[in-house]
This record gives structure tokens, C-alpha cells and sequence, in this order.
């Protein structure tokens, strides 16, 4: 799998999957939201620059998101990427999100937004799910 790290720190590593036209981020522990923001950022920059229209969010290590950092997503980041021709979301969380149902607001939002999305606690069914949708 050819891949170019977008964006690489202790927090988080954000890459493109050349073969799969994928961006895809792996949390590797709790962050501050400016370096989320920062690193989405640049995975938005990377979708407009390669014609991606996936993407793949590992965030099984991510913990808890400020309000603040919600109502920027929400108002800024994810129309933002999704006018640069974001179309599909497969977000790898811990089995308790899941569970919790916490992510039901997001992916309402991102719904009337156009964005398809499915959530998953496995990896590989995630990759899985986002090979299968058309580019």
C-alpha cells in the first residue's frame, strides 16, 4: 500500500492511501483541539489536492471533544471538507461510543449535509465498507 504522510506527530498521523484514494488518520492518544484542528485541516487540504473523495478515521484512542471543538467541526471543518468533494466517512471508535449512541448528533449533521457515513469498531471491515463505494 503506497502512502504519504500528510500530517505526523505523537498525537496523530494523518496519511493518503495512493491505491485506495483514502485519507486516513490514526489517533494515538488524547489531543489538544488545535492540533486536531490543525491535522484535519491538512487531511482537507489533501482530499481537494488528490481528488479524494474517502476518508478513514481510527479514532479508537481519540477521548473526550470539547463543545467548542464540536460546533467547529460541525460549522466549519465538515462543510468546508465536504465542499471540496468529501462523499464518504468510515469511523473506526471504541465498542462504548458505539454503544453510547454519542455519535447519532454527527452523523445526523453530516447526513443533510450529504456526507454518507458508517461507523465501525473494526479496522479492517472499515477499509472494507469504503473500497466498496465509488469514487
Amino acid at each position: 500500500m503506497s502512502e504519504i504522510i500528510i500530517f505526523d506527530n505523537e498525537f496523530i498521523t494523518i496519511r493518503y492511501l495512493e491505491d485506495k484514494k483514502i485519507i486516513y488518520h490514526t489517533i494515538h492518544k488524547p489531543l489538544p483541539d488545535q492540533v486536531l484542528k490543525e491535522a484535519l485541516d491538512a487531511g482537507t487540504e489533501a482530499l481537494k489536492k488528490y481528488g479524494a473523495c474517502k476518508w478513514l478515521s481510527d479514532d479508537r484512542n481519540l477521548g473526550p471533544l470539547s463543545p467548542e471543538f464540536m460546533e467547529y467541526s460541525r460549522t466549519d471543518w465538515q462543510p468546508r471538507t465536504i465542499a471540496v468533494g468529501w462523499k464518504y466517512w468510515a469511523n473506526v471508535v471504541p465498542e462504548e461510543l458505539v454503544a453510547a449512541g454519542s455519535l447519532t448528533p454527527v452523523m445526523e449533521n453530516l447526513y443533510e449535509l450529504g456526507l454518507r457515513m458508517m461507523v465501525f469498531t473494526d479496522l479492517e471491515e472499515a477499509f472494507r465498507w469504503l473500497e466498496r463505494m465509488a469514487d
